[in-house]
């Protein structure tokens, strides 16, 4: 299935996958969005800063509801947070 207004193909990026002689990152809240409906994200990694800022566009993507499990966090002296997470079900 191709989704017409982005170009985003789910069988194109699962054969990709299957091909890759290493990891697959994927940015941007609107590409995460469209592979995390597909069933395509093994893994989602976050950076947290102890700021906050309005307005602009979301970092993690609207409308989609996914549950995960932590895999590993790591705390940084200036406060950011590294945070590992895979998809249950994976």
């Amino acid at each position: 299935m191709r989704d017409r207004q982005s170009g985003f193909d789910p069988a194109v990026v699962h054969q990709l996958k299957a091909t890759a002689g290493s990891d697959i990152t994927v940015g941007g809240a609107n590409l995460a969005a469209q592979a995390m409906r597909a069933g395509l994200v093994d893994e989602c990694q976050l950076f947290v800063w102890p700021t906050a800022v309005g307005g602009g566009k979301p970092g993690l993507p609207t409308g989609v509801r996914a549950d995960f499990a932590l895999l590993d966090e790591r705390r940084f002296q200036n406060g950011v947070v590294h945070l590992r997470y895979r998809p249950l079900g994976h």
